[in-house]
């Protein structure tokens, strides 16, 4: 695969591997998100509503030279802390959230 030049063409390539797992949840938020262009990667936390578990901040990783979306952990949150959130801009949006059918993974 060829290096990235540019922040937005890792990041494309982000979204096309994560917004298709991520979207079960929606609406999910990014709340932390780090670039790091001479590793390929983005480090990047978002924060959703799990079926199981409640609301949770769960970190990935994206590795861009092998395209590959790594689950680095997850931590619950409280729901004041849940709600502050839900108050910005989603990274993923939805007309109707079907938390309770999302597969949990």
């Amino acid at each position: 695969m060829d290096s990235f030049t540019t922040t937005t063409q890792l990041k494309a390539l982000r979204d096309k591997k994560a917004i298709p797992h991520l979207e079960q949840y929606a609406p999910v938020w990014i709340v932390e998100e780090k670039v790091l262009l001479e590793e390929q990667a983005i480090q990047f936390n978002v924060v959703f509503q799990h079926p199981a578990h409640g609301w949770i901040n769960r970190r990935y990783r994206f590795d861009g030279f092998n395209n590959v979306l790594y689950h680095k952990g997850q931590t619950p949150i409280q729901e004041d802390e849940a709600l502050e959130i839900s108050l910005m801009e989603p990274y993923i949006t939805v007309t109707v959230a079907d938390i309770p059918n999302a597969y949990g993974g």
